[in-house]
């Protein structure tokens, strides 16, 4: 009898110690993480830890002897994002649940999958809709209150040709990739909160789906039309002489001195430079990170989570900053669209935004602008005020 009373206490007293040992998540309990460096395509399952399992079954089994359909033994494991047995080979296959874990600065209360949905579903969503509304609310306000930059004299009738043929497929390419990239991103950022109480879920979801596909494809597309807009317009955006007294007088705005310019001025430089390069390339590396085009990258859940956060910051950026660009080529400055549509500008509208460029064609500085006469297209020319 006494043999078997102590048989019983010790048994009691190593199901206490292990119970124990799981609900205070001791460090020698869990297992190491898989190798960062190993390759996504090479990296073969990881071995299951059998002490591990031998405790989990263990407990397992006592908790369904004692309370049947109480699994709360595996899920306590699975949520530590112990990395189990799994028949597919791969990075974390055998992790079912990613760990809980500090993301951001965020409480080590929830996973690090669930504290990636809040950041990214919180500030980061809150903030980036405030920053595209005050930048179309700002550029309201400068339309509503300054008007559109129109000629201070009459056009000529002249005609200079200020974008050839290539230079103006490159930008439209660019220009409509990048929309429609912006537009199905937005969507999928902001549609859940706008459109689906309106479209409600079903219809919604089809949409969702349509801009995940569309944004994945178009990217590349985008990416390749950067790179050729860079190599054929990046020798007429150096920095030169007179860019920063442009930018102290914001391009005239200040003051009433008139700011000489070439053939770009430093706005443009600066949306050529921070937006179409720099933004451009963020969201491109990160895009393709996101589609899993980049060799020798292991593409865990944490890889994937920290692009998409670098991928939607650039993004809204690039966006805020394109609203400014775009309102100046359109409604907010005259001839501007026209030039890019045509390709030719009238001598008025050279001489008074971009007056160093026009003096080196007229010098003859740079032979391959042509001029001719006014198109039937183009609208005619208009008294001077003098």
């Amino acid at each position: 009898m006494n043999k078997w009373i102590t048989a019983l206490t010790l048994s009691t007293m190593l199901s206490a110690g292990i119970a124990f040992a799981q609900d205070a998540k001791a460090p020698a309990a869990q297992p190491a993480p898989p190798p960062a460096s190993a390759p996504a395509a090479t990296a073969p399952a990881a071995a299951p830890n059998v002490e591990s399992i031998d405790i989990l079954k263990q407990n397992q089994a006592e908790r369904t002897r004692d309370q049947p359909g109480n699994n709360a033994p595996t899920w306590r494991i699975v949520k530590e994002g112990t990395n189990n047995y799994s028949s597919l080979p791969g990075a974390e296959m055998g992790v079912l649940i990613q760990p809980k874990a500090q993301f951001l600065g965020q409480d080590r209360a929830v996973t690090a999958g669930e504290a990636w949905r809040q950041y990214r579903n919180g500030p980061l969503t809150s903030f980036g809709g405030w920053l595209l509304v005050l930048a179309i609310v700002v550029l309201a306000v400068i339309y509503f209150v300054k008007g559109q930059v129109k000629l201070k004299e009459g056009r000529t009738g002249r005609l200079i040709e200020r974008f050839t043929s290539l230079e103006r497929i490159s930008h439209w390419t660019v220009a409509i990739t990048f929309l429609t990239l912006a537009l199905s991103g937005l969507i999928l950022l902001f549609g859940k909160y706008i459109l689906m109480p309106v479209f409600g879920h079903t219809l919604f979801s089809w949409l969702a789906y349509a801009c995940k596909n569309i944004h994945n494809f178009v990217g590349p597309l985008f990416s390749l039309s950067l790179i050729v807009m860079f190599v054929i317009y990046v020798k007429d955006n150096f920095p030169q002489r007179g860019d920063g007294k442009w930018l102290a007088r914001l391009g005239g705005m200040v003051g009433k001195e008139h700011v000489s310019a070439g053939r770009f001025n430093a706005g443009e430089k600066l949306w050529f430079w921070g937006g179409v390069v720099a933004l451009g390339l963020i969201v491109s590396a990160s895009g393709f990170v996101l589609n899993m085009l980049v060799p020798g990258i292991l593409y865990t859940r944490g890889t994937m989570q920290i692009a998409n956060i670098i991928h939607l910051i650039a993004a809204v950026l690039f966006v805020a900053m394109s609203f400014g660009h775009i309102y100046l080529g359109t409604i907010g400055m005259e001839g501007a669209y026209t030039a890019m549509r045509t390709g030719y500008v009238d001598d008025t509208w050279a001489r008074e935004h971009h007056e160093l460029w026009y003096q080196q064609v007229e010098s003859g500085e740079i032979p391959r602008v042509r001029t001719q006469e006014r198109p039937a297209n183009v609208l005619p020319a208009r008294p001077s005020k003098a």
